[in-house]
């Protein structure tokens, strides 16, 4: 149980409670990071005259100050509170703990940022044996008293006293059966004082002391267990998926309750002003008739449309909000109008109708795919909402990843079994799991997973988002399970009722078939349908308004993009994708292939020039000819090629057969060679005889290189009238004099080659600084370089003295424990990576004026990577070819918010 000790005031009152509601606002749409989102919201929708119960927020403030003092409350919040209640009485009428009318109220959290799902609430917060005596009189309706008071003892028991959650679940399942009931609905009050009785009986059981009733203790016990919440494990995965940070903290909202569950002229519904999944313009949402908020979040009951449109095309009878609440949904949907105009963005808004009055509980930028994301960005950009640099920071450049990768071919057979709702686009395929942990594990371990659940809890975050798809037998669109995945990017059918799951016995029964764990499944997040087995995919088409808002980012940004890649398919799609050129080709790529390993590992382990340069002679027209494939595909533009550079013993034969190949290929008697592999064993070969070492002991490595370079640069050059730019990087550089080495075959082979064919291109000659004597000595590397690319993936191994290839086992700790605010190999250590990169930019500019610098490593194609790299004005980043337009669109960002 989160405590609700109150602390003696030590210094000077701050304030903490800020009301809203009832002709009040203290706070407002810019008060984000003090009130939070839904504090900030609910104070500017009051203030512009919706309809929003009266409330207060207890600030973010307060959530870090109650942890800093050992999870407990100064003294003075509880004069604020007092305060902010007495605000919600006067504006109501009602009174807290009231036995003849009393108020009752909700206890929400309200990050900055939208998590939805991830932390506590409690409703009907206010009611005892007393209290819902005196709501069934005033309510004229005992039954819905009854059901409030036993929503609000489970819920309580659940998030404030930490119960077993499930044996409330089964004492009310119980209770239907015996009735023959189906529906909660079906229930009258009789049965739900039964319940009652039942649920403090459970709650003494549990917790050893009788449920409590002052109405005061209830406040503090949810508020505390709100704040709780923000620590809680689910709460703590979903910040480090989405780098929330961790000191942010949680806002607390007290507001009177208004109740959809009095009966057929009341409601709860949620909606978006516009299609989540797909970004159409139309109204989108779903609501319950006399039901509570949480029945539709948490997919308890199947919940109806909310337009005849969406009702009409999913063929479903019961009927929708706008034909059984004609005038409220009339009301409601100007209430729509009036939020996307004023936020000027897709809301997310939760909304209950008591006795046919309409009240606005929530709104949120809402959640979407990137599809929808991007169309509502152009839409609203061309509607003139919004302007063009507004459409561009308003997408999320990670989301589209979402759209870089396959869907499910439509001519491709499908083996239907079930079909659900389409809560949230594209298609995976995979094993099926029944919990969040197997998700994890066999992701882990390599596996394609689709999380199979009869609905999906906060719990299950971790699972959620291993998985590559979702499937639940309960919940609508609007359910947990649609509005996580739909943040994730990953697919989600929900609703799919059809589906009996057994959960224990890991098995899934469907259309008279059985399905058990590990079995392959398919799911279509945009048709809902469920298939057995793989279903064959097809790449994206990225046009219309992918190709509009790139265009629109392409106009803003400074930062060239180009893409890391060395086959011709890879830099194909990198041109598709947009990219300006090659930021790095890894030659040693090329020489894994098996028709070249064996004269690569000949010239390895021979012990003479002659040795090596003989079986160099037989990979240079291998390696001219790759080179040829890519200067083609990328005429005109800068291709970097990065000379070889990984370690002597990645290329070594290990097996018989390999030696066998060698000695055969190289006249050489086998025993020799392995004593030669012998000889060339090291300790710890990523500090050792690599990158440009490998070119000092062996120039004529680099020498074939750099000539199969020229000869297929003049080679298309001729042929074409289209010349590349080659620009030759040598790796691992930490001297001048490397470099100068270096340079000077390279320079030589250009010449030869210019003198061979009477052709002469241009070119350039650098290096990779990924060493921080490198980056130290930037300055005189600079004399001889004409260019330096950032290689971050070793930089950041070789500054942090971490191997990247172990650090897995203990990074996460060290993310989680705040050491490094993100992984380093995934978002760039700005701090102490960053400033070698910004001394070496600075000093190699002073010794080279127009010295060209970009990066190359996997920081290329994080989105906050890429601002730093804007900060500090390098020319240029490169990406895997699918994070092209992700470094595209970041770099628009990057170059607008400087």
């Amino acid at each position: 149980m989160a405590s609700s000790a109150v602390a003696t005031e030590t210094d000077a009152p701050a304030r903490y409670v800020f009301r809203f509601g009832g002709g009040v606002s203290d706070g407002g749409a810019g008060d984000r990071n003090l009130l939070g989102g839904k504090g900030a919201n609910l104070a500017e929708m009051a203030s512009i005259g919706l309809p929003v119960p009266p409330g207060f927020t207890i600030s973010t403030a307060m959530c870090s100050r109650y942890y800093a003092e050992g999870e407990q409350f100064p003294a003075s919040l509880r004069a604020e509170v007092a305060d902010g209640i007495a605000h919600i009485e006067a504006v109501t009428g009602k009174h807290f703990g009231d036995p003849a009318d009393p108020l009752l109220v909700s206890v929400r959290s309200g990050a900055r940022v939208s998590m939805p799902g991830m932390m506590d609430t409690v409703l009907n917060l206010g009611l005892n044996d007393e209290t819902v005596q005196g709501l069934a009189r005033a309510a004229g309706d005992e039954r819905f008293a009854w059901d409030s008071y036993r929503r609000f003892i489970q819920m309580y028991a659940d998030v404030v006293l930490e119960l077993d959650h499930g044996a409330f679940e089964e004492a009310l399942e119980i209770a239907k059966e015996d009735k023959g009931y189906t529906l909660d609905t079906e229930l009258g009050a009789e049965d739900w004082k039964a319940l009652v009785g039942h649920y403090k009986a459970l709650v003494e059981e549990q917790w050893g002391r009788p449920f409590p009733q002052q109405v005061e203790d209830q406040l503090w016990g949810a508020v505390g267990a709100v704040f709780g919440s923000w620590q809680s494990e689910r709460a703590k995965v979903y910040r480090r998926l989405n780098d929330i940070p961790g000191d942010w903290g949680t806002a607390v909202n007290v507001q009177a309750m208004v109740f959809g569950n009095m009966g057929d002229s009341s409601a709860t519904g949620v909606a978006f002003t516009r299609d989540p999944g797909t970004g159409e313009r139309a109204y989108y949402g779903e609501f319950l008739i006399n039901a509570q908020g949480e029945d539709v979040v948490a997919g308890i009951r199947t919940p109806q449309y909310l337009t005849r449109a969406a009702r009409e095309a999913a063929n479903a009878r019961a009927p929708s909000m706008e034909e059984a609440m004609p005038a409220v949904y009339g009301e409601l949907a100007r209430v729509f109008e009036t939020l996307e105009t004023h936020y000027r963005d897709m809301q997310d808004i939760e909304f209950t109708v008591e006795r046919g009055a309409l009240w606005m509980l929530q709104t949120r930028a809402g959640k979407r795919t990137a599809k929808a994301a991007l169309k509502i960005a152009v839409d609203m950009a061309q509607e003139g909402l919004i302007d063009r640099e507004t459409a561009v920071l308003r997408v999320d450049p990670l989301a589209l990843d979402q759209l870089l990768h396959p869907t499910l071919d439509p001519e491709a057979p499908r083996d239907v079994v079930a079909k659900g709702l389409p809560a949230s686009p594209g298609a995976a395929s995979g094993r099926i799991v029944f919990d969040a942990e197997t998700a994890e594990q066999r992701a882990n371990a390599g596996d394609n997973v689709i999380l199979v659940r009869i609905e999906t809890s906060p719990e299950d975050i971790h699972g959620m988002h291993a998985a590559r798809g979702i499937l639940t037998a309960r919940g609508g669109m609007t359910s947990h399970a649609a509005v996580v995945a739909r943040g994730m990017g990953r697919p989600c059918v929900s609703g799919a009722g059809s589906l009996a799951i057994d959960a224990k016995a890991r098995t899934l029964r469907v259309a008279g078939r059985s399905f058990k764990e590990g079995d392959i499944l398919t799911i279509d997040g945009a048709t809902g349908e469920v298939m057995a087995g793989e279903v064959a995919t097809v790449q994206p088409e990225l046009a219309g308004d992918f190709g509009t808002l790139m265009a629109w980012a392409d106009e803003k940004r400074r930062l060239a993009v180009r893409a890391n890649a060395e086959t011709p398919l890879d830099c194909r799609t990198a041109r598709e994708f947009g990219a300006e050129g090659i930021g790095l080709c890894r030659t040693e790529h090329m020489f894994f292939e098996a028709g070249r390993i064996t004269a690569v590992r000949q010239m390895i382990l021979s012990d003479s020039e002659k040795g090596r340069r003989a079986a160099l002679d037989r990979l240079l027209p291998e390696q001219r000819a790759d080179f040829v494939a890519i200067f083609e595909i990328m005429a005109g533009l800068p291709v970097t090629i990065r000379l070889l550079d990984p370690p002597l013993h990645e290329f070594l034969p290990h097996e018989d057969a390999e030696f066998e190949e060698v000695a055969a290929a190289s006249g050489v008697a086998i025993e020799k060679l392995r004593q030669r592999a012998a000889e060339l064993h090291e300790f710890n070969p990523m500090l050792g005889h690599r990158g440009c070492r490998l070119g000092v002991t062996y120039p004529e490595i680099y020498e074939m290189q750099a000539r199969a370079v020229f000869e297929a640069a003049v080679d298309v050059a001729r042929r074409t009238g289209d010349a590349p730019i080659p620009e030759i990087m040598v790796p691992l550089v930490a001297t001048r004099r490397e470099l100068e080495l270096m340079k000077a075959v390279i320079d030589a082979a250009a010449a030869a080659v210019f003198a061979e064919t009477g052709h002469t291109i241009t070119y350039l000659v650098g290096t990779m600084i990924e060493l921080p004597r490198a980056a130290l000595k930037a300055g005189e590397i600079a004399e001889i370089g004409e260019f330096f690319s950032f290689g971050t993936n070793d930089l950041t191994q070789t500054t942090l003295g971490v191997s990247r290839d172990d650090a897995g086992r203990f990074l996460a700790t060290y993310v989680e424990k705040g050491i490094y605010a993100k992984d380093p190999f995934v978002s760039l250590d700005v701090e102490g990576v960053g400033e070698l990169i910004e001394m070496a930019a600075t000093r190699g500019r002073a010794a080279r004026p127009g010295l060209k610098l970009g990066i190359c490593g996997e920081h290329g194609g994080d989105p906050a990577s890429i601002g730093f790299c804007e900060t500090i004005r390098l020319d240029y980043v490169s990406a895997s070819p699918y994070r092209v337009p992700i470094a595209r669109l970041a770099a628009a960002q990057a170059a607008l918010r400087a």
